[in-house]
């Protein structure tokens, strides 16, 4: 029997299926990025400590702060769109009492890619006709813009800053990122860190600058990572910053998100 709109059936009986193309990844397995939906938390639930500590693959590093953060998986509640969409946990930092906000400061979301994965993704991405897209949720309790950039290891590094936008306060937000390639990128074809996404609830001005430009690569550079950041949510005690359903795959489009399930995540 053949499905409608689905299957063509040709007038000796013999049916072919559509496939709808959905720029240039796979089928399955188009999420580089291995638990992005944040459920799998081997290590704990909640940490005050820099590094691995919660979340399989993610990790929140800090400095220069007066009172330290928390990192925790956290639930997304239901009847939110994340939660509708199958989400049932979040990477969430909650600030400390921070009395001052100093240049060196900084929180931040960190997920680090093998370069192999990168490599043998099916991305062209010393040509700037070929893109990735990244694609998360993101929900904070103070109504600001938050950046985050893409970071290339191998070679000369590379750098590409990105915004959120202004987000509403508690209300969660999809972001969509279409990144092309670029002629300075490179990835080895082994196991070794080639791409970290980072998030940033904030940075002091040792690491920004106000003068660098969004969406585009750039040759890394310490001091000017991005632009300078807006300190509200630094500056506001047991302000919080969640994220899930991250992706990274290869297109210029997002599409749904991959939920895998808990055994093959796992392995």
């Amino acid at each position: 029997m053949c499905i409608r709109d689905r299957i063509t059936t040709a007038a000796d009986g013999t049916c072919t299926a559509k496939l709808t193309s959905i720029g240039g990844g796979g089928l399955s397995h188009r999420n580089i990025v291995i638990n992005g939906d944040m459920r799998i938390a081997q290590r704990g639930t909640s940490s005050t400590s820099s590094g691995y500590h919660t979340v399989d693959r993610f990790k929140y590093t800090y400095s220069g702060t007066d009172n330290a953060p928390t990192q925790s998986q956290s639930d997304v509640a239901s009847g939110t769109t994340p939660y509708t969409l199958g989400f049932r946990k979040a990477y969430k930092i909650t600030n400390a009492n921070q009395t001052s906000v100093g240049v060196s400061d900084r929180i931040r979301l960190e997920v680090n890619l093998e370069a192999q994965d990168i490599a043998n993704s099916g991305w062209n991405y010393t040509s700037a006709s070929s893109n990735i897209t990244l694609s998360f949720w993101c929900k904070s309790s103070v109504a600001q813009n938050f950046y985050g950039y893409l970071r290339s290891i191998d070679g000369t590094g590379q750098l590409y800053p990105f915004e959120t936008g202004s987000l509403t306060a508690d209300t969660w937000t999809k972001i969509v990122k279409t990144i092309p390639g670029n002629s300075n990128l490179q990835f080895d074809n082994d196991v070794n860190r080639g791409l970290s996404i980072k998030i940033v609830g904030f940075r002091g001005t040792s690491y920004t600058g106000s003068g660098s430009a969004l969406n585009t690569w750039a040759t890394y550079a310490s001091g000017s990572r991005m632009p300078d950041n807006t300190s509200t949510w630094y500056t506001t005690n047991d302000a919080t910053l969640e994220i899930t359903g991250l992706q990274l795959e290869v297109g210029p489009q997002a599409t749904a998100f991959e939920h895998r399930s808990y055994g093959e995540e796992l392995a």
